[in-house]
Parts: structure tokens; C-alpha cells; sequence
């Protein structure tokens, strides 16, 4: 069936809609990514997103459970150039259509991606809504500006666990405030010897500290750092209380915490495929990122906080460092498995901080 891209600026892709789901509207972003389409699908940090896949053909080895990010699809719609009609892999469940079928998800095909990715670059991510029918175009319009506007709220409300729950055992307690974090970062973790305790975003430091834990680690998550402040006076708190270490949505978090400001990046880094230059050794590391927002550089204090690393595509900062306190934080995705960066030896230097 004949489907269309209708974003908040009035432009129009055409393409082809692959299953049931007739219309969808988020924020539209891009991702770089080649690989790991199902890990983008079921990361919660693109929770409320309309995800465009700059990669041309998606889907050629299907799905299987134990690749998922989460339990659940976490993008509002899917944009590809090319879906693949036979996808094969010995690991193979199910095919792509059938999940986002299953999991109620627009797929947008056949559109012009390389076009659709110019557009977000020259002029921002923005809202969209994907659909069957362009009768009513201005509505349609209003209704992705609309869709834009939502996701300036609190997103972590939408993907943070209700519960406190435990996961491995080991030597060393770690407390996980989740703002919307993967499946990765908690194996990560215990495969390092860790008791990892999660909380919900909403956990006081009270309630934390309560735990007992060794350290701190504040996780990934959706949307603007600065519309949960809860989590900011949290993490405030912590700071000169147990080694804290953030990642993605966390390392905002740290950042507020300290006294600086974040921006709004105009079309995100989202992809498997991000050079980050460590000071430290002078390496570079190609990364896995998902983010709209960056620390404003300029409202950081230089002697309360040390930038270790930047991003090579527009010079953002991507990791920091208390001079005093152990507390840093990187802005990528540190988890060393297959599909991601090698830069594992992060959440390592985490756990040897802790008692």
C-alpha cells in the first residue's frame, strides 16, 4: 500500500507501507548505523522517534530475542530505502515485518533516505507522521508539529522500570538508576562481577543509599536531561557520597548536577559509527551514540571538572571527569559486546573504583 513521510516543515516522501499500521507520528531522526537495527527498535533512548535508517537494505538476518535492548519495541516508525524480503541467519526467530507488525509499528519503505536524511542535517530533527492518506495534508502537518512539541516533556517517565530488581551476584553492589537503559549495560555489569541493583528513575538518594551499594551508575535514557530534575537533585546528592558514573542520558545528568548546561544538537548523533578522541591516550575509538542534546561547553567549571574526550564530528564533548571526587561519565554507549564499540574497559575502570 502506497504510504507517505509527512514532516513538520510540509515536505513529503513518498514511499510503500509493509504492514497493518496506517499511521504514526514522532520526532524524526537518522541513524548511521549499518548494523544492530535490532538493537535501535528496541532501545528505549528512542522512545517516541520516528527512526530514519541512512543504511539502504534493513532486515537481511531477521530478529531473535536474545539481540533485543529491551523487552519491547521502543520507536514510533521505521523509514527505510529497502526491506530485505528473505533475511536468513542460523540465530533467526522471526523476520522484521512480522515484529513490528506484532509490536504495532510503521514501516515506511522505498523512500528516497539519502534526500530524507538531507533535509534533517540542513534543517534539524523535527516531528513527522507517517500515513496512508495525504487528504488531509495540513492537519497532517500540524499533527507532526505536534509530535514534536510531546517529546519535549519527560520521557523517562515512559520507559523506567516500576520496580526495584536485582540481577547477578557478585562482590561489589551497584545501584542502577534507570532512565531507559539496555539489557547490555546490566550484563555488562554482572559479567564483571557486580550485584546490580535497578531502581526506578524517581529513587531519592535516600532510597539508594538505603541499598547500600558500592557505587552508582546512572544509566541511558530518552529526551531532555533538563525535564527531569528529579534525577539531577539525585544524582546531586550522590556525588560526594559513592564513585557515580554515567552513561548517555546519565552523563547529562552528572553534568546538570555539577553546574553546567546542555544544548540541543540540531539532528543528534544516533549510530554505531562515531569517532571519540581520549585524551588520556590519545586514541580514537568509533562509538555507538543515540543522543540529542550536549553539554554546553562554556558552563562547565574547568577546575571542578576535566572534559576527557570529544567527538571528531563536531567536536561535542563526549566524556568528563570530577578533579576530585570519582565521578565521569562518557555520552556513548560503553557496552563490549558485538554490535557495539570496544570501549568496555569503562564500565572496567567503574567497577575498580568502587571499594
Amino acid at each position: 500500500m502506497r504510504g507517505y513521510l509527512v514532516l513538520e516543515n510540509g515536505r513529503v516522501f513518498g514511499g510503500k507501507l509493509l504492514n497493518d499500521c496506517r499511521m504514526a507520528s514522532g520526532e524524526v531522526v537518522f541513524s548511521t548505523a549499518m548494523i544492530s537495527y535490532q538493537d535501535i527498535i528496541t532501545d528505549p533512548s528512542y522512545y517516541g522517534q520516528i527512526v530514519v535508517m541512512t543504511y539502504p537494505l534493513v532486515g537481511n538476518v531477521g530478529f531473535n530475542e536474545k539481540s533485543f535492548a529491551s523487552q519491547t519495541a521502543a520507536v514510533k516508525g521505521l523509514v527505510l530505502r529497502e526491506a530485505t524480503d528473505f533475511p536468513s541467519h542460523y540465530e533467526m526467530e522471526f523476520d522484521l515485518i512480522t515484529f513490528l507488525n506484532k509490536s504495532e509499528i510503521a514501516v515506511l519503505t522505498e523512500v528516497d533516505t539519502r534526500a530524507l536524511t538531507r533535509v534533517i542535517r540542513n534543517e534539524g530533527a523535527m516531528g513527522g507522521v507517517i500515513t496512508d492518506c495525504l487528504d488531509k495534508k495540513k492537519w497532517l502537518v500540524k499533527k507532526a508539529q505536534m509530535a514534536a512539541e510531546e517529546l519535549k516533556g519527560d520521557l523517562v517517565r515512559y520507559v523506567t522500570r516500576r520496580n526495584i530488581m536485582k540481577f547477578g551476584r557478585g562482590g561489589k553492589k551497584v545501584v542502577m538508576i534507570d532512565l531507559g537503559t539496555k539489557r547490555g549495560v546490566i550484563d555488562s555489569l554482572v559479567r564483571r562481577g557486580c550485584e546490580v541493583m535497578a531502581v526506578p528513575a524517581k529513587a531519592t538518594a535516600e532510597e539508594i543509599l538505603y541499598l547500600k551499594p558500592d557505587g552508582v551508575l546512572i544509566s541511558d535514557g530518552p529526551g531532555d536531561p533538563q525535564a527531569i530534575p528529579y534525577a539531577v537533585e539525585t544524582c546531586r546528592s550522590l556525588l560526594d557520597k559513592k564513585p557515580v558514573f554515567g552513561i548517555g542520558l546519565g552523563h547529562q545528568v552528572i553534568a546538570l548536577a555539577l553546574g553546567a548546561r546542555v544544548d540541543r544538537l540540531d539532528f543528534g548523533h544516533r549510530g554505531t559509527n562515531h569517532p571519540v578522541r581520549h585524551f588520556d591516550n590519545r586514541r580514537i575509538y568509533i562509538t555507538t551514540q543515540n543522543h540529542g542534546f550536549s553539554i554546553d561547553e562554556a558552563s562547565l567549571d574547568s577546575n571542578l571538572v576535566q572534559i576527557t574526550m570529544r567527538s571528531l564530528n563536531d567536536n561535542s564533548i563526549e566524556g568528563i571527569r570530577h578533579r576530585e571526587l570519582p565521578v565521569f561519565s562518557v555520552q556513548f554507549d560503553p557496552e563490549g559486546y558485538p554490535g557495539y564499540s570496544e570501549t568496555g574497559f569503562f564500565l572496567d575502570d567503574f567497577v575498580n573504583m568502587l571499594p
